[in-house]
């Protein structure tokens, strides 16, 4: 962001829940923001408990309820690591603090996302799950133009769901909050651990649980690194993936 600042361009959010806040705060004052509020679609195994999460197979994990989306990308949300990676960019691309970033699950993911601001108002963008929304309007900002496909019809829609996500059995979002709130390296740390956590999960290495074991040694066994530069960063994820692959011959 500090570099996007320097050169005078603007980043735009592709992911549905940053352009649904994009799309909120257009015309908006930022001293007016008193809060983000990310949806989650809460994943496959929404509403369960940890010992019923021991047996999950990557197959069971990669049937998302809601969204079509890649391997990596399924099983992040299965275990709400994709959620608090999520809090982490709205943090730095809204510049707000993360105190101001609240998650809600919305298992029909027909609100993408919404704002709060200091009066009260409540701002949401809604609409399918149609990942050609967002996209189209990332390319063609400050311009709307059309695009078929399924419309949201309230008709037909008798009640949206709203919870909220359950931090103790899926550690995913608490951890990455964690790492977030620590700054400097360990929100390296914490994404290096999960890809690789993933990777060995997708390849029946490691159970569906171990993947938050791995994530919460590699970060109690680093020391962070405030203000790292990106040869920092990279050095980092290195070491990271390294430690873990050598772990489980994996190299």
């Amino acid at each position: 962001m500090r570099e996007a600042a320097r050169q005078h361009v603007r980043i735009l959010p592709v992911d549905s829940e940053h352009s649904a806040i994009f799309q909120c705060l257009h015309g908006e004052e930022h001293w007016s923001v008193h809060k983000l509020i990310i949806t989650a679609s809460g994943g496959p195994f929404r509403g369960m408990k940890t010992s019923q999460l021991e047996h999950i197979t990557p197959e069971d994990a990669l049937k998302h309820p809601t969204w079509s989306m890649g391997r990596k990308i399924t099983i992040d949300s299965a275990t709400l690591v994709n959620k608090g990676l999520e809090v982490m960019e709205a943090h730095w691309l809204f510049n707000v603090s993360l105190e101001q970033i609240q998650v809600v699950l919305q298992p029909q993911s027909i609100i993408h996302s919404m704002v709060e601001f200091e009066d009260g108002a409540v701002m949401a963008q809604l609409g399918v799950p149609d990942m050609r929304l967002p996209i189209q309007y990332a390319l063609c900002y400050p311009e709307r133009r059309f695009l078929n496909g399924d419309r949201l019809d309230f008709t037909k829609l008798k009640s949206i769901e709203i919870d909220q996500p359950d931090m103790e059995t899926f550690k995913g979002l608490p951890m990455a909050i964690e790492a977030a709130t620590a700054g400097g390296t360990m929100p390296t740390v914490f994404n290096a651990a999960n890809e690789e956590a993933v990777r060995l999960f997708l390849d029946h290495h490691i159970g569906f649980l171990d993947i938050y074991r791995i994530i919460r040694e590699a970060m109690d066994s680093e020391t962070v690194i405030p203000d790292p530069d990106l040869d920092t960063i990279l050095a980092t994820e290195a070491e990271v993936r390294a430690k873990i692959r050598g772990n489980y011959g994996t190299d």
